[in-house]
């Protein structure tokens, strides 16, 4: 049977935190969430367009409960500071989802120095998760929800000798890169959680081809080459709607059944409705050793999990 936002539990008294209220998947999954009644803070980089979207959200649903938060994922002070504000409102959060990220951007550095994509995609996520691991762990059953793509398939392991890929970038290749560190990322934090004796559970979701605005803003960049022109143009007529799409990393962050160290995407790769995914991916143990080592160096942010007595 097809899996949809009807199957969504009620989540009234939860506190959901999504990266990326811009626009595309994250006011998706706000919506879907605070129709169930969960509370939710957006962290959203362009404060105008999360307005815009949170006017959207209320005008669906009227007593939806919604908060947003500046947040420049290409920016570890900015991580930093949003992390921190969260913090002061919040001392539990029980859905985390990590939902923002570039793609296919023309080679840059962020403020920090390091490159847009794996800075922005994983290394802004690192901090932000690691800031409010407290509060995730606080919860109940709490939730890190971290959105992958299948471009994580043309990815390759972190090279802790040059991350950035520095003389031989890549607009595609860093992307996967970025996205592959996205799934080591989730499943490296499930089994630090599962270590520990934590109750909560790391999971990733990917969402397939869905037309949402990612595409539009690589082309616009100057990202992409051909691709991101004829994928912008492709997607409008041929993906998945957005809030279709939201619904891998809504399954992953809501089902009682989803198992921790798990992938969710659509049934046919990019097609159809939200299932459990095979991790196919060789090299899954050395993958995480390096994005450990890479993230705790570039960051100077450890990822530490309490043990439970």
């Amino acid at each position: 049977m097809s899996w949809s936002e009807k199957d969504i539990p009620r989540q009234d008294g939860r506190v959901a935190v999504v990266t990326g209220g811009n626009g595309g998947l994250g006011p998706a999954t706000a919506t879907a969430l605070s129709s169930k009644g969960a509370h939710v803070v957006i962290g959203a980089r362009n404060i105008d367009k999360a307005n815009h979207a949170t006017t959207a959200i209320l005008a669906q649903t009227p007593s939806a409960s919604i908060e947003i938060v500046p947040l420049d994922l290409s920016s570890q002070e900015s991580v930093q500071a949003a992390a921190a504000r969260v913090l002061e409102q919040h001392d539990r959060i029980d859905l985390l989802i990590n939902n923002a990220g570039v793609m296919a951007t023309p080679e840059g550095r962020t403020v920090d120095g390091f490159e847009t994509q794996l800075g922005t995609n994983h290394l802004g996520h690192w901090t932000w998760t690691a800031d409010l691991l407290p509060a995730v762990l606080a919860a109940d059953s709490g939730r890190v929800v971290t959105v992958t793509s299948v471009a994580r398939h043309q990815g390759r392991n972190l090279d802790p000798a040059d991350p950035f890929l520095a003389g031989t970038y890549s607009a595609w290749r860093a992307y996967g890169n970025s996205k592959l560190a996205n799934l080591h990322f989730a499943i490296g934090l499930n089994r630090l959680f599962v270590e520990a004796g934590a109750r909560a559970k790391s999971l990733s979701g990917h969402p397939g081809w869905t037309d949402s605005d990612l595409q539009t803003t690589t082309h616009q960049a100057g990202g992409g080459g051909v691709f991101g022109a004829l994928g912008g143009y492709t997607t409008r007529f041929f993906g998945m709607s957005v809030p279709r799409g939201a619904l891998s990393q809504l399954r992953a962050a809501t089902d009682p059944a989803a198992v921790g160290g798990t992938l969710y995407g659509p049934t046919f790769a990019g097609f159809g409705s939200p299932v459990r995914r095979p991790l196919i991916r060789p090299g899954t143990d050395e993958g995480i050793r390096r994005l450990w080592a890479v993230s705790e160096e570039l960051t100077g942010v450890p990822m530490a999990v309490a043990h439970v007595r």
